[in-house]
């Protein structure tokens, strides 16, 4: 496993994060679950990402056992907050009440005392910013935060917010969007603003929900047991994976395959090596329904692609690819 900085900061993570955000309290059972989390630390990986949301809290609990008796200090622990987890009217967002009560109610259920990089999962139109970083700061100087991030922000709310980061003296240093082969709206205006800013990327879904593993084939129906199909009662996670799911994209993804095998890897190794290739990510989130799952892709970590395979990959998906810097968020 290969390790980085993550943005400007001193915070060293792993290459490949863990990711829990649809498996854990969902797709697999718990046991499942703690054998895909020690599998995890065994190739190496200490950076583990989570949400209050997931799972309905869920996921922060089974991560939470999952990681019990590991050295706390061994690993980087990475929650957020902003969606709704109940019906309350204060029980989403980015107002001071919530992130300090989500903060206290996430570091029970994952049974630690801080976490390394609490994001504000959406941006809160609703709460002013001022508000929402005073809450972070407050978190931070408690030392119940290390650092802070942000996921799905704009270049504009990330300029605003590290504005405000400076003045209160707090460590903004994360940026976590989707990006992946299929997915690059960050890379126009998202990137250039968090290099200046000094965040780095921690992205996730590098497998673009798992389309780019190549297991998905035109003209064929959706395997029973894959995730596309256990999304189809999810409107937000099955929208996200029905963005690809037709036969212009899937046979551009087939003819990525020979590419793969070219330099020994899988399909799978290919799509997260490729999101490792920009000197701003500092980490790819992975998700596994299976120990072997966490093995194969961990291999990613470390991999350099040369500039004649990566202009073949773009070459193979012109015309697949989403660039529009709009779709953030």
């Amino acid at each position: 496993m290969e390790f980085s900085k993550l943005g400007n900061s001193g915070l060293t993570i792993s290459k490949i994060a863990y990711g829990n955000w649809i498996n854990h309290g969902g797709k697999v059972d718990e046991d499942t679950a703690k054998e895909c989390v020690k599998a995890a630390l065994d190739v190496g990986i200490t950076t583990f990402d989570t949400a209050d949301v997931y799972s309905d809290t869920k996921a922060e609990e089974i991560l939470g056992r999952s990681l019990q008796g590991i050295r706390r200090e061994s690993i980087e622990l990475c929650t957020k907050v902003c969606h709704p987890i109940g019906t309350g009217q204060n029980d989403k967002g980015l107002s001071r009440k919530h992130i300090l009560e989500n903060c206290h109610a996430s570091l029970r259920r994952l049974q630690t005392d801080y976490i390394d990089v609490y994001y504000a999962h959406r941006f809160d139109p609703t709460t002013p910013l001022e508000e929402t970083m005073l809450a972070f700061a407050d978190l931070v100087r408690q030392g119940k935060v290390l650092y802070i991030g942000v996921s799905e922000w704009t270049a504009e709310q990330i300029t605003r917010g590290a504005a405000l980061s400076m003045e209160l003296n707090i460590p903004l240093i994360a940026s976590q969007p989707q990006y992946s082969m299929l997915w690059r709206v960050i890379e126009s205006d998202v990137i250039p603003t968090c290099q200046r800013e000094g965040l780095g990327q921690v992205v996730w879904s590098p497998l673009a929900q798992g389309v780019l593993t190549g297991k998905y084939l035109p003209r064929k129906p959706v395997p029973t047991q894959s995730r596309a199909n256990s999304l189809a009662g999810k409107p937000f996670f099955h929208k996200l994976a029905q963005r690809w799911m037709n036969d212009n994209v899937l046979t551009a993804i087939q003819k990525l395959k020979p590419i793969a095998q070219e330099i020994d890897l899988t399909l799978a190794q290919l799509a997260v090596a490729w999101v490792l290739q920009n000197q701003n990510v500092s980490s790819a989130i992975i998700g596994a329904s299976s120990p072997e799952q966490v093995r194969e892709n961990a291999l990613a970590s470390g991999v350099k692609i040369d500039i004649e395979i990566m202009n073949q990959i773009d070459k193979i998906l012109e015309g697949c690819v989403e660039y529009d810097p709009s779709k953030t968020g």
